[in-house]
């Protein structure tokens, strides 16, 4: 996930691709005599989902003598260009770790084995089949979906205690209108009801626009184009009122990241933050003794539905042993093992089992309960099967977006400069 691009990742850039033809562990030859072997490129990286890995790839090759799995430690920072170069040269990991927006592209070049025929009907009725549709591309679903990054919010205890803003329940997120009126009551001198962090806001509003079914991208005919109605100025127009007519929201916030903004919120100088479900973790490592934090549903419009960027587990086409490679996955990825990995990630299994088990072992606590509620709201999004998608964002919506939340240009003019993007990058 994105995330974990921006972040220097203290692990050992990706080793041995190259060190076995897949599935084989050497000659045809070997094979037959010996137990296959698989090599499994793992994108781990936090200290707990680095260990939870490894030990369940102990554990299976403890119980399988005759399907023995190599772990193969990779990095977010470079798997692209490792795996891309290991296609080309035909010595791909039999397993790897990557996501679906990303998946796509080796899925188009015929590099991914199709799974479709090798899943269990039971482990992929598990999840939903909007989850299923960001890794099924011409028919064939070439990844396993598996993590999952929600937009929750995050909020000082003692300051809703102290306006009256009572905690939703996991499966009752608020409003939009909720949101903002609560925002309002939490605004006093000193301290704003909420901290929109909007450095970086295209794939936030492109998320939490499908709460209203704001698609931006619409094909016709064959033929993409962007189209801005007022489906796709909600979340946006909202936003900025916030900061200008209600002044609920913080003007400052506005260039941060979402890490920038936690002194603040320590400080009672915010009262929510609305960002990944991910950022609970910084919430339990940095949080002042005492601090009382709570996790707040996603928030609901038409409806809660935000866009799924799942991480991902895909097999190899020329990897030798598919079938093989199918039977460590599923149990990689049975319920209590998924629930485990999620764990160790702070986010969310795309297992409905899974999430109950998450549940029962952390008892609901630090917003477990709220991160395996929303699972049941992510879907697939128009942008993310728009193969200009990342062009657009980077030369039209990022800058479109921090004019208007600045206060620059108007919600039509917004508009004017999305929709005239996209005719440039969408030819």
């Amino acid at each position: 996930m994105l995330r974990r691009r921006l972040l220097t990742v203290a692990v050992t850039a990706v080793v041995g691709l190259g060190a076995a033809a897949c599935g084989a562990g050497g000659d045809s030859g070997e094979q037959s005599t010996g137990p296959v072997k698989l090599r499994f490129l793992s994108l781990a990286w936090q200290k707990e989902s680095l260990q939870a890995n490894k030990d369940l790839v102990a554990k299976w090759n403890a119980e399988h003598p005759d399907i023995q799995v190599e772990y193969v430690q990779g990095d977010w920072n470079s798997v692209h260009d490792q795996l891309l170069t290991s296609f080309e040269g035909g010595d791909a990991p039999d397993v790897f770790q990557y996501e679906s927006a990303a998946i796509g592209e080796f899925s188009k070049q015929g590099y991914l084995a199709d799974l479709s025929g090798l899943l269990p009907a039971d482990f992929k009725g598990q999840i939903s089949q909007g989850v299923w549709d960001t890794v099924t591309h011409d028919g064939k679903i070439t990844g396993i979906p598996f993590l999952l990054e929600s937009q929750v919010v995050i909020a000082n205890k003692k300051l809703l205690d102290a306006a009256g803003v009572a905690v939703p329940p996991a499966d009752g997120g608020w409003t939009w209108d909720e949101f903002q009126a609560n925002a309002a009551k939490l605004t006093k001198p000193g301290q704003y009801g909420v901290a929109w962090a909007l450095k970086s806001p295209t794939n936030r509003v492109m998320n939490l626009a499908l709460n209203y079914d704001g698609k931006f991208f619409y094909t016709d005919g064959g033929k993409t184009q962007v189209r801005v109605g007022d489906a796709e100025k909600q979340v946006p127009q909202r936003i900025h009122d916030m900061i200008y007519n209600a002044k609920s929201a913080s003007p400052d916030a506005l260039g941060m990241s979402g890490a920038d903004t936690l002194p603040g919120f320590f400080a009672g100088k915010y009262a929510m933050l609305p960002g990944s479900v991910s950022l609970r973790q910084q919430m339990v490592e940095q949080a002042p003794a005492g601090f009382d934090w709570v996790t707040l549903p996603p928030m609901k419009g038409s409806s809660a539905n935000q866009a799924a960027n799942p991480q991902t587990l895909s097999v190899s086409a020329d990897s030798k042993a598919q079938k093989q490679a199918m039977q460590f996955l599923e149990f990689f990825l049975n319920p209590a093992n998924m629930a485990t990995l999620a764990k160790g990630d702070w986010l969310v299994p795309t297992g409905t089992k899974a999430n109950e088990e998450l549940v029962k072992l952390t008892g609901g606590k630090q917003g477990w309960d709220v991160a395996a509620d929303s699972a049941a709201d992510l879907t697939i999004a128009p942008f993310q099967t728009v193969d200009g998608y990342p062009e657009w964002k980077t030369k039209y919506a990022t800058p479109a977006l921090q004019q208007y939340f600045a206060n620059k240009i108007t919600i039509d003019q917004l508009g004017t400069q999305l929709v005239d993007g996209g005719k440039q990058v969408l030819k």
